[in-house]
């Protein structure tokens, strides 16, 4: 499985502050953008996919709202998280 607890658990260590961190807005951000990556590669293979390309928009939603709520709470974290990500291009 591409994503393990493992891979999880440092995902929400470097990106959430702790592992056990698991409700941090970054830590989140940080894993569906792993996860949108993932898929995202998975589309360029499969491009009749429609099920993943669904989950994949899905995905895009809850992260852009997240960093809504981020960037409304805390412009300082917004622009780092983004950063550190690269999400804009």
């Amino acid at each position: 499985m591409y994503l393990s607890k493992e891979v999880k658990a440092d995902i929400f260590a470097k990106h959430g502050g702790k592992a056990e961190n698991t409700g941090s807005a970054e830590g989140q951000i940080a894993l569906f953008t792993f996860r949108i990556s993932h898929l995202t590669e998975h589309l360029k293979k499969n491009r009749h996919d429609f099920n993943t390309e669904r989950s994949l928009v899905l995905l895009v939603g809850k992260r852009r709202s997240l960093l809504d709520y981020l960037k409304k709470k805390d412009i300082n974290r917004y622009r780092a998280i983004i950063k550190e990500l690269n999400i804009r291009k």
